[in-house]
């Protein structure tokens, strides 16, 4: 629409996760998911990711070391050429691969070289969206502003399919100004603005606000980091990481396997009324936002007691 159709590759990140549909597969970095479908979208490459235990083991928070891996972006613009490239996508604080915490200056750089650039800054939000981390956004808790936010899960608390896409006014208006007469984009789906999901996304939202959802989980950020940090020392664990109302528990890999400890803790503490997320041997910790402190104790605690158990 503004004359820059050169513009096609798409630069994802190691370890990201956009969803298993075609393109988000391609662009994002979890092995498992993309050995499964053979040859995905052509013209993508990947940023490193973030994680890195010598330097970021048991931080409290985002990491201070870290940032300067925004760089590489650079180096693949000076492979590819920037007229080539079209958008970079990632997610603030990698979720679905264990909770990788964006270290400090690691967005803003980020930021600097897509604009730099040219470049379309994405953010995928489905995860840090609506006050898993701080405000709505992680864009506007780490007060970096992408040009594109795509969300869901939180918009409608899940009661209800629906996602959503953000974008800048001059994405908007360049397209509608700049493309042809008629329908300005043709995409869309079967159930788009469906009114059930549109409903439930509404009276969440009020309830965000009414019920002061995200200042209730803000205020419990400090409780949580300091519960989560307390199982430091405890048996396997190798890591603890937090942002948010969100944390990853990483664990020695057992000799039988990756991911066999990861998925005996999963058990565990499901059989004993505990419900967290294993990758590999990375337990994700998740909670609804309206815990209270005693669920923090009660999560904590239990998973202290189960890790023990552990083979």
């Amino acid at each position: 629409a503004i004359g820059q159709g050169t513009r096609t590759r798409l630069i994802g990140r190691e370890r990201g996760y956009s969803g298993v549909g075609f393109g988000g597969i391609s662009v994002g970095g979890i092995v498992n998911n993309r050995r499964q479908f053979g040859n995905l979208l052509t013209g993508v490459d990947h940023l490193p990711h973030t994680h890195n235990l010598e330097h970021n083991a048991f931080t409290m928070g985002r990491p201070e070391w870290g940032g300067h891996l925004a760089d590489n972006l650079e180096a693949i613009v000076a492979l590819h050429g920037a007229e080539t490239i079209a958008a970079v996508i990632v997610e603030p604080m990698a979720g679905s691969t264990g909770v990788l915490v964006p270290p400090i200056g690691y967005l803003e750089k980020l930021r600097e070289i897509t604009r730099k650039h040219g470049i379309l800054l994405i953010f995928d939000e489905v995860i840090t969206g609506f006050g898993r981390v701080g405000g709505a956004t992680a864009s506007e808790t780490l007060g970096v502003t992408p040009d594109i936010i795509t969300m869901a899960k939180g918009l409608t608390n899940a009661a209800v399919p629906m996602g959503a896409v953000a974008i800048s006014r001059h994405i908007h208006d360049g397209v509608v100004e700049g493309g042809p007469d008629g329908i300005e984009l043709f995409h869309g789906y079967t159930y788009s603005g469906h009114p059930l999901a549109a409903a439930a996304g509404l009276a969440t939202l009020d309830l965000y606000k009414s019920e002061g959802i995200f200042e209730h989980a803000s205020s419990l950020h400090g409780y949580w980091q300091d519960a989560v940090h307390s199982l430091k020392g405890k048996r396997h664990i190798i890591d603890i990481r937090n942002m948010g109302i969100v944390a990853a528990i990483e664990l020695a890999p057992h000799s039988g396997g990756v991911g066999k400890r990861g998925m005996q803790l999963f058990h565990k503490c499901f059989d004993n009324g505990l419900l967290v997320r294993a990758t590999g041997d990375i337990i994700a910790l998740s909670p609804p936002l309206i815990l209270q402190k005693t669920h923090i104790d009660e999560i904590v605690g239990r998973i202290g007691e189960l890790i023990e158990t552990v083979d």
